[in-house]
């Protein structure tokens, strides 16, 4: 196809040249022509709309008021108001009526075996029924029983006998003998005959209980003791069988309890006041009320008191001492006798549990000592609260510790027994096992006694820590002093009381010497062991 040369765009000059005044002006003549041979789309077209000019806020009559569409939505049903209930008429109660309520809870009406919400619930629930079914003036209030007398009927009726059948008839029997069913049956005392069921149980020979039961051919339950065993089997009844004769026995009455009810002691009286004259009176746990006539008065106790000290110094059985100051201070607990001769009694008695080791008395008497020093009646409470905090280090008991500690004052502190036991804790809670053993040969009172308690495990401690940092040997004397022993003697055989330890022990010139490279973890087990538990009886 042959086309014109005109219609062809020149070409543009090659890259890196200046186009030439020709080719520019043949570039603007074509742009020229190309605009012409366009239509005027917008000639006579204005770009805008026009708009009347606005006089007033009023729309032109002529013209209404253009409005966006907005799109329709299902209308929603009212939501339906809840009309409020009817008020409650007023309800004028008969005079009858007021009367009935009034006997109700006149006190000499009321009963003790009733108690006032089920009388009241009773009361409710007869006007709220006579006043439904609008009988308020219809009934006979006057000769109405009362709701007390209605409880106590309700009860009557639910204790009567209810019927059961027997031998094709009904027979009244009591509630209780339905619990024993069970003791009945397992004993092949059980009255009913499975051929005398009512019509609606033929279908049905056995009860839901008697399903669980393993009966015997001739119809009776079978006995678990005489049950035939597979072969190869004992014929000894297995564990769980004597279970089942034991609650067998107990049903049948082979078991019986043999509580008694503890005897309430009158405190109404007062105090008892003792007539006996005895100086020696062993201790028994009272049972029932104290008797006058067993009960010394307080001057034949403080003659008691000073008869079994001599006793004491002279005998030192223990025995007898702890048997005579129970029943000296059991005879002062019930006469309500709280003095300074009482504080001396139960520092005197604990004592001498501590000289024995004897903790569990002890406990009691360090007990009843802080009421005492509490009341402010004499005594020594600054050798017994330092007793107390040996002893709590002693059980490792160390919230019961801080409690001690936090109720000290600053005078109790500068005391000579309570800033030896506080010694005695920071020496221990540092780790301080020289310092420890010092404060242990040097104690004052009778603090030596409860430290006594707890010096073995401490000596292992050490024992453990000196084994650990003196290798390969220390010398046994070193062992005596550092450790609080008396002799070589007696550290010599410390160490062979345990397993291995004789071993250890090696003589040499220069002396006895403890082979600390061998003794491994010996030590340490020991002590684990020592701090794993500690027995006390009677802790405070």
């Amino acid at each position: 196809m042959s086309m014109s040369h005109n219609s062809w765009a020149p070409l543009p000059p090659p890259p890196g040249t200046q186009p030439s005044y020709a080719a520019m002006v043949a570039s603007e003549s074509t742009r020229k022509a190309s605009r012409e041979e366009r239509p005027n789309i917008i000639q006579g077209t204005p770009a805008y709309t026009p708009v009347q000019v606005r006089q007033s806020f009023n729309y032109p009559p002529t013209q209404a008021p253009q409005f966006v569409h907005v799109a329709q939505y299902p209308q929603l049903s009212p939501v339906a108001v809840p009309e409020k209930p009817p008020a409650k008429k007023k309800i004028e109660w008969p005079a009858s009526v007021r009367s009935y309520v009034q006997r109700a809870f006149d006190p000499s009406n009321l009963y003790p075996d009733v108690p006032r919400a089920d009388m009241e619930a009773k009361l409710k629930a007869t006007i709220s029924s006579a006043t439904e079914t609008d009988t308020l003036t219809s009934i006979d209030w006057d000769n109405l029983p009362l709701p007390q007398d209605m409880v106590r009927t309700e009860r009557a009726a639910l204790a009567q006998p209810s019927p059961r059948w027997v031998n094709g008839r009904f027979i009244s029997s009591p509630v209780s003998q339905s619990k024993k069913r069970k003791s009945q049956v397992l004993d092949g005392k059980d009255e009913q005959d499975v051929s005398s069921n009512p019509p609606w149980r033929t279908t049905n020979t056995h009860t839901g209980f008697e399903d669980r039961v393993t009966f015997a051919p001739n119809g009776g339950p079978l006995n678990v003791a005489t049950k035939p065993l597979p072969d190869g089997l004992s014929t000894k009844a297995s564990k769980s069988q004597k279970n089942l004769e034991k609650r067998q026995r107990r049903f049948d009455g082979g078991y019986k309890s043999t509580y008694k009810e503890s005897p309430v002691l009158d405190a109404s009286s007062g105090p008892v006041v003792g007539r006996c004259q005895d100086l020696e009176k062993r201790y028994f746990r009272l049972t029932s009320a104290p008797n006058p006539d067993h009960v010394r008065p307080e001057p034949i106790l403080k003659q008691t008191l000073d008869f079994l000290k001599k006793k004491w110094r002279k005998e030192s059985n223990y025995s007898y001492i702890c048997d005579q100051f129970k029943s000296l201070r059991q005879d002062l607990t019930v006469q309500h006798i709280r003095n300074k001769f009482t504080v001396e009694v139960y520092e005197i008695h604990a004592r001498i549990a501590l000289e024995k080791g004897d903790l569990g008395e002890y406990n009691q008497c360090q007990t009843q000592l802080r009421a005492l020093y509490a009341q402010k009646l004499g005594g020594n409470p600054i050798e017994f609260k330092a007793y107390r905090i040996l002893y709590f280090i002693h059980t490792c008991n160390r919230t019961a510790l801080n409690d001690v500690l936090a109720d000290l004052t600053i005078a109790e502190k500068d005391e000579l027994a309570i800033k030896h036991a506080l010694s005695v804790r920071s020496a221990l809670a540092l780790g301080n096992y020289h310092r420890f053993f010092r404060l242990y040969l040097d104690t004052p009172n009778m603090g030596a006694y409860l430290m006594d308690m707890f010096v073995e495990r401490e000596r292992l401690a050490a024992l453990s820590n000196i084994c650990r940092a003196y290798k390969p040997h220390v010398k046994l004397r070193f062992i005596t002093e550092e450790l609080g022993f008396e002799s070589d003697a007696e550290a010599a055989q410390f160490i062979c009381a345990y397993e291995g330890g004789r071993e250890l022990l090696e003589e040499r010139e220069d002396g006895i010497l403890l082979l600390t490279g061998k003794t491994g973890g010996m030590f340490d087990v020991a002590k684990n062991a020592a701090f794993k538990k500690i027995d006390i009886k009677g802790q405070i």
